[in-house]
């Protein structure tokens, strides 16, 4: 399949909007990620996503606020600003299975390298995947549009993902990004069988 090189942002604009609807699982303690490791590990390939508080202040970085995990059917927001790195999460990261599909994924990587050390492995970044596709483009919500003629929201993106309690917009933004990852490989990987 022929998918087109660029797409202005005046297209995107006029694409039906998509998002994650399935159910997303809130990881925020211990307890709750001893009960979906398990799920997440079984997994083949995962959608991936972090979200980090936002700094209006010049060099001044937060740490990783939540990593984003998504299957095609279930979503979860793994709060590590609140559970750390456990380390089973830690080697899923650095294992070659399952694949994780991302996107920019060089910046939230180093930040993940820094906030616990560790050797990510088993990624795949979607700006160097449709590059094979001949797709320019370099942003989630252009790359999108071009492969699965919609348009994706990013109006949470500057968020406090570090609040007590995630309202039901940011959690969606945040599963949609991870999912729609997920989504972009799968079409992209089908288009060629």
């Amino acid at each position: 399949m022929m998918y087109q090189n660029e797409i202005s942002k005046e297209e995107v604009a006029t694409l039906e909007l998509i998002h994650y609807e399935g159910p997303i699982c809130v990881i925020d303690s211990m307890e709750a990620f001893e009960k979906e490791i398990e799920q997440i590990e079984r997994e083949p390939v995962l959608g991936f996503d972090t979200e980090t508080r936002p700094s209006f202040k010049k060099g001044k970085v937060y740490p990783t606020s939540l990593i984003q995990i998504s299957s095609l059917e279930q979503s979860w927001i793994l709060r590590v600003n609140r559970i750390g790195y456990p380390k089973r999460l830690l080697e899923l990261l650095s294992g070659e299975i399952p694949l994780k599909i991302g996107l920019g994924l060089q910046d939230d990587l180093r930040r993940l390298r820094t906030d616990f050390q560790f050797e990510p492995h088993g990624f795949l970044d979607l700006q160097s995947y449709v590059a094979a596709f001949r797709i320019d483009e370099k942003g989630l919500k252009k790359i999108s549009g071009i492969v699965l003629n919609r348009r994706i929201s990013k109006s949470q993106q500057v968020s406090n993902w570090d609040a007590d309690v995630l309202s039901e917009a940011q959690l969606r933004y945040a599963a949609t990004d991870a999912w729609i990852c997920l989504m972009i490989y799968n079409s992209l990987r089908d288009s060629i069988k």
